[in-house]
């Protein structure tokens, strides 16, 4: 009864599906591009809610529907809108080329390794940090969150200029432009409403590997590495039996934001982009600003590192989801204080020393954190002359943790 039709990427709709149709519903583009079957009604595309309750009126009159859109409609397409409202089985889609597909094939490369991230609609921050850790990523765009808001959100951390923006507009038509900016170029622009979509490139490593399975990365099989998989100074690392935990309540993801504060050698950093997460090492000493980036290089990830001390350093970063501070000081409570103003779901605190564990605590509640935390202390096989095994205690650590409590929603009564 209803006809998903692909269109718009450069293949004509087959006469053949329009034929019959006694509603013809799509975008202006789309449905000015088509000779309309004598008698049928044509419904320009705008606002979904009252275009699904045309459709079913004539689903309703068992009248056939011709639902004309962009490249694969089951792509972040009306495929999703259409099954949720009228069932699966009243659909019969013919895919076209996904905008996504052509976007590739317009700059020459393959795209099983892409990860693909919607802004259409939704919170431009995700698509951000999905193309801030991951070297090849397409954006499906929308209003308000186009080119120039994605380059210029990406400029904030921006201090490794690898990132080329390709932007693809009016695919399939006579307009159609492919165009390589810079995040800067990108910003400094209007691109108009015909953008179609946008891919950010890591130049060196635009080309990846061969893949077994396709789109987003699989999770690394290990995690807590062990110290000695990073360059670090006199053994000052988070050990790996906190990393382990530490991860465990940062959480990071793909599309997430992490700052790893009083970074060290940065192998919570390191762990987090491992994961997925886009993230942000602040540390104040200018050999550990370098054993961080070599540690990123080495474990094939993307780190932004900062130089500079805390809470200063802070200002001018996006706000993050999740935040591991380390190390110590008499800054520490104006540190995990500034963090946990600025986080939006979690902040982790690894101290060795008891006497700052209420100031931190203190930092937490007060910013309207739930705060939970745990004295970590562990001891390792170590081995002793006769083939004999001891047990090697670690030095303790005090981990505390900050959740943010849900805020209610306003209006909801029992």
């Amino acid at each position: 009864m209803i006809t998903v039709v692909g269109a718009g990427t450069g293949a004509p709709v087959p006469a053949d599906v329009l034929a019959g149709a006694a509603l013809v519903v799509g975008g202006r583009r789309h449905l000015d591009a088509v000779r309309l079957p004598e008698g049928a009604e044509r419904l320009v595309l705008g606002p979904l809610a009252p275009a699904l309750d045309t459709i079913a009126e004539y689903v309703d009159k068992e009248l056939p529907v011709v639902v004309l859109a962009s490249g694969d409609p089951g792509f972040f397409g009306i495929v999703r809108v259409l099954a949720e409202r009228f069932g699966s089985r009243l659909l019969q889609v013919r895919p076209g080329v996904s905008s996504v597909a052509a976007a590739f094939a317009r700059v020459g490369l393959p795209w099983d390794d892409a990860v693909v991230v919607s802004a259409h609609g939704r919170e431009l921050r995700t698509a951000v940090n999905v193309c801030r850790a991951r070297p090849k990523v397409a954006v499906l765009t929308g209003p308000g969150a186009g080119p120039a808001e994605l380059g210029a959100a990406l400029l904030r951390h921006a201090r490794e200029p690898g990132r080329v923006l390709v932007v693809v507009s009016a695919l399939g038509s006579a307009d159609e432009r492919v165009e390589r900016v810079t995040p800067a170029e990108a910003a400094a622009r209007d691109w108009g409403t015909a953008v179609s979509v946008v891919l950010c490139l890591d130049r060196a490593r635009a080309l990846g590997p061969v893949r077994t399975v396709a789109g987003v990365p699989a999770r690394p099989s290990r995690w807590a590495l062990d110290e000695g998989e990073f360059a670090h100074r006199d053994s000052m690392i988070t050990k790996f039996e906190v990393r382990a935990l530490a991860l465990a309540r940062l959480g990071p993801g793909l599309g997430d934001l992490v700052w790893d504060v009083g970074a060290g050698s940065g192998s919570v950093a390191v762990e987090c982009a491992r994961l997925g997460a886009a993230v942000v090492a602040v540390e104040k000493a200018a050999d550990g600003v370098e054993r961080i980036r070599a540690n990123a290089r080495a474990h094939g990830v993307d780190v932004d590192v900062v130089h500079g001390s805390a809470p200063e350093a802070l200002d001018g970063l996006d706000d993050p989801d999740a935040v591991f501070v380390g190390g110590g000081g008499r800054e520490l409570p104006d540190i995990v204080a500034a963090c946990a103003r600025r986080a939006r779901r979690t902040v982790v605190v690894a101290m060795a020393a008891l006497d700052r564990v209420p100031a931190a605590r203190e930092a937490l509640t007060a910013a309207g954190f739930t705060c939970d935390g745990v004295l970590l202390q562990s001891s390792r096989l170590a081995p002793l002359p006769g083939d004999v095994t001891r047990l090697a205690a670690a030095n303790p650590v005090f981990l505390l943790w900050g959740v943010r409590t849900p805020v209610p929603s306003e209006g909801v009564t029992e």
